[in-house]
């Protein structure tokens, strides 16, 4: 094996020829049975620091997109180097394959690499270059927007404290001005989409598939699951989820004392009580998380610890960060980090424990041998997060070294189980959006999707939250989601996933010790076993049905119910 530079950073300036001649050495290096497992190994190590020089040239981009040099760097790894990366990777793939070497542990491994040796396509190399830099255009429009707030400039997000404002004029003005920019700019987005959309048809076509949809749930390795399946999810949160975000909008409306709830009253108290406000400062919000993981497992608030104390943590928003929040992973340094954009509300909370759930993942499974064991798809990865938010949920109050009063860390696990409830009809409606974008003619239309966007949040939403007059507001919400930019169909997963999380969160109920357990070792798999069985190990089961979800969500609204009494 060519010798590795020490760290990452060796390859921070690597153009494509600086990094082709490891590819090139492993597709030439002599392989049977008894050489398989080395050349596994240098593999994984050279895929270990290639990917960490990667994630760390994104987390400098998105930190800050007006940065020219790191917007070249990010650039470089993903329009130059991963797409020719990825070639040299099935190639190598193949090898495996055509070898026949598999043990127990690298089953799943080896299942993966056939499936995508038979989606790739040398032709959509270049493709994949062109949406890289596609995404990193829509990055650079996002992270620029700001809007004017009383002669102060703001970004969209820094509107999210406003609407929980007591004041209702206040919350509307907010709401309005939130999505004002994305009006403003919808042609400009709409028509990057449509050139995402084009590129993304072609590269189905490619691989042999009928359309994008097609292709993208045979490459996301999704074994378990059908597009089927995911119609049955879309009717089972009609049918079992519907009727309780009914409930619960009603509730709120009657204790707001308004004829029809609008769209920003949704976030206020409806008890009129005094915004939640976790923290003062940044330094503050760390301090306090990790005093909170310390009640759910104590390595879990040194695995945090270690996370701040390299500097791996941008939490606050600003002008020029690009939109959203992710957990990406060093792999060499065997390190997670976090990014998102906090802006002193409660919902940084459940951002911030979601993504450490992402990072407790990276820890968990760092003990596996190869990086190719170490990533489950998003279906287990989101049930990591998801359930972080729950476990850690009782551990909120100044008692656990939290952030609220006794009465405010319950305000607080009241609106993380409302919100549970409410992001069903949410994540069912943006997968039967892509579901349905991608597999008709009337996809390509932007004006097309904008319509059936109205018509999915419709059918999912119900009518008690009156959106007269707002359809702009409401279609600029698509254009907000980060998802169908940079991650198409990335997103059922979180549906699948949050009834994952219910059920770690329902087998804590009784015995929280077990279930923390049980989810530990779910996660140490990190992609040794089907998805089935992962779920089986952290105590839960995929659901698609109305039943099952029904059941769940009636656990929910009896907590609730406990919360209120």
């Amino acid at each position: 094996m060519i010798a590795l530079p020490n760290s990452a950073a060796g390859f921070e300036d690597a153009t494509w020829a600086d990094v082709a001649p490891y590819y090139d050495e492993l597709l030439s290096r002599p392989l049977d049975n008894g050489s398989v497992e080395k050349w596994l190994v240098d593999w994984s190590d050279f895929e270990s620091m290639l990917a960490e020089a990667a994630a760390l040239a994104n987390f400098a981009y998105v930190r800050n997109t007006s940065d020219p040099a790191a917007e070249e760097a990010q650039l470089r790894f993903r329009s130059e180097i991963d797409p020719n990366a990825d070639e040299h990777r099935t190639r190598l793939q193949k090898r495996l394959v055509e070898l026949g070497y598999v043990t127990p542990a690298l089953e799943t491994m080896v299942r993966r690499f056939r499936n995508q040796l038979e989606v790739f396509s040398a032709a959509n190399v270049p493709l994949f270059a062109q949406l890289a830099k596609l995404s990193t255009e829509w990055s650079k429009v996002i992270g620029a927007m700001t809007v004017d707030w009383n002669g102060d400039e703001k970004t969209p997000l820094q509107m999210s404290p406003y609407l929980e404002e007591d004041d209702r004029t206040v919350r509307e003005r907010a709401f309005r001005t939130m999505f004002k920019p994305y009006i403003e700019q919808r042609d400009t987005i709409a028509g990057m989409f449509d050139r995402m959309y084009d590129i993304r048809q072609q590269i189905a076509r490619n691989s042999g598939f009928k359309n994008f949809r097609d292709y993208t749930h045979q490459e996301k390795n999704r074994f378990d699951y059908t597009p089927d399946d995911c119609f049955r999810f879309h009717q089972a949160v009609e049918e079992a989820v519907g009727p309780a975000v009914q409930r619960l909008l009603e509730r709120r409306r009657a204790h707001l004392g308004v004829d029809r709830l609008r769209p920003w009253d949704l976030s206020v108290d409806p008890k009129g009580r005094t915004p939640l406000k976790p923290y003062e400062t940044i330094d503050e919000f760390i301090g306090r998380t990790g005093d909170i993981f310390d009640n759910v497992e104590p390595d879990f608030r040194g695995h945090f610890n270690r996370v701040a104390g390299a500097g791996l943590l941008d939490l606050d928003n600003r002008k020029g960060k690009a939109p959203g929040g992710f957990c990406d992973s060093l792999p060499h340094q065997k390190l997670p980090l976090i990014f998102m954009n906090a802006v002193d509300i409660d919902e940084d909370v459940r951002t911030l424990l979601h993504e450490s759930g992402h990072a407790f993942h990276v820890f968990e499974a760092a003990s596996l041998p190869l990086l190719f064991q170490r990533h489950t798809g998003a279906e287990m990865a989101e049930v990591a997060s998801m359930s972080m938010e729950l476990l850690a949920a009782p551990f909120l109050d100044e008692k656990h070294g939290g952030y609220y009063s006794e009465a405010d860390a319950k305000r607080s696990r009241r609106w993380l189980l409302e919100r549970a409830i409410h992001f069903f009809p949410h994540c069912a409606s943006v997968d039967a959006f892509q579901q349905w974008m991608y597999t008709t003619p009337e996809g390509a239309d932007a004006h097309a999707r904008d319509q059936k966007w109205l018509e999915l949040r419709r059918r999912f939403e119900g009518d008690v939250v009156d959106w007269s007059g707002l359809d702009a507001e409401r279609i600029a919400r698509w254009y907000f989601q980060p998802h169908f930019f940079d991650y198409p169909f990335y997103y059922i997963e979180y549906g699948i996933a949050q009834l994952g999380a219910l059920q770690v969160w329902r087998n804590s109920i009784a015995d929280r010790r077990g279930a923390v357990r049980r989810y530990r070792e779910a996660l140490r798999l990190g992609a040794t076993r089907p998805l089935p069985e992962l779920y089986k190990a952290a105590g839960a089961r995929l659901i698609f049905d109305s039943e099952g979800m029904r059941e769940l969500i009636d656990l929910v609204e009896e907590e609730l119910a406990t919360l209120d009494a």
